[in-house]
């Protein structure tokens, strides 16, 4: 039995351990997406695949509760050496995206596995219609370059040569894939030896009952954590701009309900799976950890002391039905998935904040933004494709502090590659990187700014993809008086004759000494912000992040002379009326809302449910198109028969109606 001090060295040993594992493959990446970037993960794992071990200084943080345990049962006959793999979104739901190749390794001691080590590399390109796979755009999972089921990359300590050979010749930068794949490959290694070093302290027995009560360790802090909340039932929603190219918003509906140490997180009522690639591949799994990354910031915010690892899950249960944008069904594409993500994060910070909105900050931007040029190197005359740099958001007001700038919470593990060596590696010139003034929600505590980011190409025919473009309609939103936060955007040639807003497309073709710019969207603000010191508002009008004019606007401060003139100040404030109500949302909300009420949405979603899966996302798009000069349920409803008399193919059981009225 482990007492908390052998508990808390097995703990250090495997947190250590994860830590060599990445540190292996952060050195030996060959991708800047992976080696700058850090768009990886390593894990350990029990021997039911679930991981009890996960670095925190280096690659992405959304995987602590993953569990490869369906992964691993679709590969037969382990042997000391052997190294599976799978990239498919749907063969075990492991990977969520194409792009995300996850590997494990058995771990033997005396011929019994007694742990797996894991994890995955962002490849930058897995061939498909565009360059880096990934688009909104594309409307099935073929269309996102190859797939591998989980299978034998490695058998016995030799790489499957065939294999190597099937992906170099379909994807468009095979050196860096197999690069890539070999440095995961050395880091599983790394891991197998830390493992057998903690058997051979600990003893096989003792390792195997120590991992097991890390688990039951990290479950009791979440149930603790839980249970410091009060009982209830919160509901909030969220939406991503759009459900499709130029369309019409995707709504995310969670309904938490806390009780005693245990959380539901009810899903039903979010849109219908889409004819895009925003889609979450869950499988229906109550505890997958893609829907759970939210409930992770939740808990580490309020207990930093969490262990991360599986644990953390057991407390929560997740409905998402099938055939809803967070539980589709093949062949749905789904390599946007970490856009939906993010708005998912977000409405489950809606939630919580409502349940202890003492206690948690505003919205953080909700876009990462991950910025891929597909160019000609006039140097070398050779292609290029590679990642740039992420354009990251602001991170949401705390409750004690501003938000963090450019580096928004969620989203906060991708690191930015320095300019010099994005300069080398590919043809682009930087004209622009820093922070974005007036980005950040007003408030008492100021949300995070934005980032924005502007290069030039050089060659003819320039392909940029820029995925998890959002935030351009819908702001991250504010709480206890603080005020949503400024949009994204993306334009070519800005402050030209030949200037071209883009919104939130992903995707542009430019041309040699063309300029691309991106900003991100920022975090929201927290408390009234005319609360907020008349000396801290002057300061970030001196440190470039606000303008006077929005320090007067936003915060009822005048400035004069880059300080803030207290008798105009205190007069302005005097005629300020704060605002109620715990979010603040900005007008484009409130606008579209005005229209599309919750009762409005259940209504559609009445009529969506009763509809076969394959006809659900068609309808939800050609009720949005007949509801000009319509409103509420009724109009709903009116728009759906106009639908059904235009296509009579359109099933139309009685329930249909029924479920709606």
């Amino acid at each position: 039995m482990f007492d908390r001090t052998n508990l808390q060295v097995l703990a250090n040993h495997a947190r250590a351990a994860a830590e060599n594992m990445a540190h292996t493959l952060h050195r030996t990446a060959h991708s800047a997406f992976v080696k700058e970037t850090q768009d990886f993960t390593v894990m350990l794992m029990d021997r039911s695949g679930a991981t009890f071990a996960v670095p925190m200084e280096l690659g992405a943080t959304w995987y602590p509760g993953l569990s490869y345990r369906r992964a691993i049962a679709m590969v037969d006959d382990y042997r000391p050496g052997d190294v599976a793999f799978t990239n498919d979104p749907y063969s075990g739901y492991v990977a969520t995206h194409a792009p995300d190749t996850h590997l494990w390794k058995p771990v033997f001691v005396d011929g019994e596995i007694v742990a797996w080590t894991g994890g995955h590399i962002h490849n930058t390109d897995m061939g498909g219609a565009v360059p880096a796979s990934l688009s909104r755009a594309l409307t099935e999972i073929h269309q996102e370059g190859i797939r591998f089921p989980p299978m034998k990359l490695v058998k016995e300590g030799v790489f499957d040569e065939m294999i190597l050979r099937i992906m170099s010749t379909n994807v468009r930068k095979p050196d860096l894939n197999i690069g890539d794949i070999k440095a995961l490959v050395g880091a599983l290694n790394t891991g197998e030896r830390k493992i057998q070093a903690m058997v051979r302290k600990f003893g096989k027995v003792g390792f195997i009952e120590g991992v097991a009560a890390l688990l039951d360790h990290a479950e009791a802090q979440a149930r603790d954590v839980l249970r410091s909340m009060p009982d209830g039932t919160w509901e909030f929603a969220d939406y991503a701009d759009e459900d499709s190219v130029e369309a019409n918003p995707c709504r995310l509906k969670l309904k938490l309900t806390i009780k005693g140490e245990e959380a539901v997180l009810d899903f039903t009522g979010s849109d219908p799976q889409l004819g895009s690639s925003l889609n979450v591949p869950s499988g229906g799994d109550p505890r997958h950890t893609m829907l759970l990354v939210g409930v992770y910031y939740v808990l580490y915010t309020l207990n930093p002391k969490l262990l991360l690892n599986t644990g953390l899950t057991r407390p929560f249960t997740c409905i998402t039905p099938q055939g809803s944008v967070l539980n589709p069904v093949h062949p749905a594409a789904v390599g946007m998935r970490s856009l939906t993500c993010s708005r998912l994060r977000s409405v489950v910070f809606g939630a919580f904040s409502q349940a202890v909105p003492e206690r948690l900050p505003a919205a953080p931007a909700g876009n990462n933004c991950i910025v891929n040029v597909m160019t000609t190197d006039e140097r070398t005359s050779r292609s290029v494709i590679a990642a740039v740099n992420p354009v990251v958001g602001g991170g949401g007001a705390m409750p004690h502090r501003d938000g963090t700038n450019g580096s928004g919470a969620d989203a906060a593990y991708l690191k930015n590659t320095p300019i010099e060596i994005t300069e080398t590696e590919t043809p682009v010139e930087f004209v622009k990187y820093g922070l974005a003034k007036d980005s950040g929600g007003a408030g008492r505590w100021r949300g995070g700014l934005a980032t924005e980011m502007a290069f030039r190409v050089f060659a003819p025919d320039s392909r940029i993809t820029a995925r998890n473009r959002d935030r351009s309609f819908f702001r991250p939103w504010g709480v206890l008086g603080g005020k949503a936060a400024g949009l994204s955007d993306m334009v070519v040639n800005p402050g030209t004759e030949r200037e071209r807003r883009l919104g939130n497309i992903d995707t542009a073709v430019l041309q040699p000494g063309d300029v691309l710019e991106i900003r991100s969207a920022g975090g929201g603000g927290r408390g009234d912000p005319h609360e907020r010191e008349p000396w801290q508002v002057a300061e970030d009008v001196r440190r470039g992040y606000l303008s006077a004019a929005a320090a007067e606007r936003d915060y009822g401060v005048v400035i004069r002379g880059g300080e803030a003139d207290e008798q105009a100040t205190e007069q302005l404030r005097a005629r300020h009326r704060p605002s109620a109500g715990h979010f603040h949302f900005g007008p484009e909300r409130d606008g579209y809302e005005a229209q599309w009420t919750p009762a409005t949405y259940d209504r559609l979603h009445a009529i969506l449910d009763a509809l076969p899966i394959h006809w659900r996302f068609f309808a939800k798009t050609e009720i949005f198109r007949r509801m000009k000069g319509r409103s509420g349920p009724e109009g709903v409803l009116a728009a759906f028969d106009a639908v059904c008399e235009r296509f009579p193919e359109l099933p139309r059981p009685r329930p249909v109606r029924e479920a709606a009225e």
